[in-house]
């Protein structure tokens, strides 16, 4: 199906009915189910996954294990570790990691009633045991491919002279708000190059909120970045949405747009889906746009939309 091209352009529209368009299409495709949020990168080391079933951990275990240092990207429970000849070292400690199981049970009315159960158990990082042999880990392949930079998508970054600092050595992106620094994967480890974009714009739009700015993180308590509070929630769709904004501001919407819906539906849960929360982000979302276009060396261009 060929791309549809809104015929408004930078000489016809203006930021706010940019940002109206923006916020309709993301109404739109909440309001239609959207396809889980999806990383859009692969770190250096592989995904987390389990050495003997090679199956990478999801949900909330990915970013558990994700956040932790290790080289390898395997991990085992202890009966496991001994199973594959090695024992874990003295001394390492564990790490938790959750699950669903669905128990099923015969009602009086003939039907089957499924009950969630959480569960858990504790793995180690391969680099945490010894007398494995390293040749039983599952072949892996860091993600690399050729990255191409988009000349309207640097543009608004380069040119934004109270840009923090950006390091691209890292296995996550993150916004630190201690040191005013945004970190991220390198760019060849992005499956698509809009989406590398579009992680930078997310982190970039909570650093508007540094009291250097527009302030937005002075209600939350000791910049806890990463928690579950209520203002912490309310940063994150701010940030998503700050991101589908720029995006759209780019032109490079088209690829990026599913996902940034994707997030935004996961962080609305935290609010039981209450629509409020979602206009208030987005004015405060359009606030730090604002601030990041006005504090560009000069004007850019807006980029023709793409839906």
């Amino acid at each position: 199906m060929p791309k549809q091209v809104c015929r408004a352009t930078a000489k016809t529209m203006n930021k706010t009915d940019l940002y109206e368009l923006v916020t309709q299409k993301i109404i739109d495709l909440l309001d239609s189910g959207v396809v889980p949020w999806q990383i859009p990168w692969r770190s250096q080391n592989g995904m987390p996954r389990n050495m003997i079933s090679n199956r990478p951990y999801t949900g909330i275990n990915f970013w558990m294990l994700l956040c932790l240092k290790f080289d390898s990207p395997f991990y085992m429970t202890f009966e496991q570790a001994r199973a594959l000849g090695g024992t874990v070292r003295k001394g390492e400690k564990s790490t938790l990691v959750v699950f669903w199981k669905l128990f099923e049970s015969l009602e009086k009315d003939g039907s089957t009633k499924k009950t969630p159960f959480l569960r858990y158990y504790n793995v180690f990082n391969f680099s945490q045991t010894e007398g494995i042999d390293p040749k039983k880990n599952p072949e892996t392949e860091a993600y690399d491919h050729d990255f191409n930079s988009i000349d309207a998508a640097e543009k608004l970054i380069y040119e934004w002279k109270d840009c923090p600092k950006i390091d691209w050595n890292e296995d996550h992106a993150y916004y630190n708000p201690i040191t005013d620094t945004v970190g991220m994967p390198p760019q060849r480890t992005f499956f698509h190059d809009e989406q590398c974009y579009s992680v930078l714009y997310h982190e970039l739009t909570h650093c508007t909120g540094h009291p250097s700015r527009l302030g937005r993180h002075e209600k939350m308590k000791d910049h806890q970045f990463g928690s579950q509070d209520y203002f912490y929630s309310q940063e994150e769709l701010v940030a998503e949405m700050g991101a589908a904004y720029l995006c759209g501001i780019t032109g490079i919407q088209q690829e990026t747009i599913q996902n940034n819906v994707a997030y935004i539906k996961s962080w609305i849960r935290t609010f039981k889906d209450d629509p409020k929360i979602l206009v208030m982000a987005a004015a405060q979302a359009q606030n730090a746009v604002n601030y990041m276009i006005n504090q560009k060396l000069e004007p850019a261009p807006v980029a023709e939309m793409v839906l």
